[in-house]
């Protein structure tokens, strides 16, 4: 039986471990006294837990509801729910991925 050679690969690939990631920053507003003192008076009234899951002992995220993007208030408790990492990861992808659709 004949033996199959192997053909060497017309593209090389990437060496990723050179590649540098930036890391990420907040927007300077999250970082704001004004922003501070809402996000403190919103989890003196509803407690430390995300709203979504009910998850306590947890990193709180203060989220937008209608995202600021979208035409959403930068500074009223209505407009803010507290969220874990992991419900504010997933509204903010979901909010994102339908915003790129209705562009397109």
């Amino acid at each position: 039986m004949a033996k199959l050679r192997m053909m060497r690969p017309s593209i090389k690939t990437m060496d990723t471990r050179t590649v540098k990631v930036a890391p990420k920053t907040a927007e300077p507003f999250y970082l704001s006294p004004e922003w501070r003192k809402l996000m403190a008076e919103v989890i003196a009234e509803r407690g430390r837990r995300c709203e979504e899951c009910s998850r306590t002992n947890t990193r709180i995220f203060g989220d937008h509801i209608v995202e600021v993007k979208d035409g959403g208030a930068l500074l009223d408790k209505r407009n803010v729910k507290c969220l874990c990492g992991s419900c504010h990861t997933k509204k903010t992808a979901a909010a994102r991925a339908k915003r790129m659709a209705e562009r397109y």
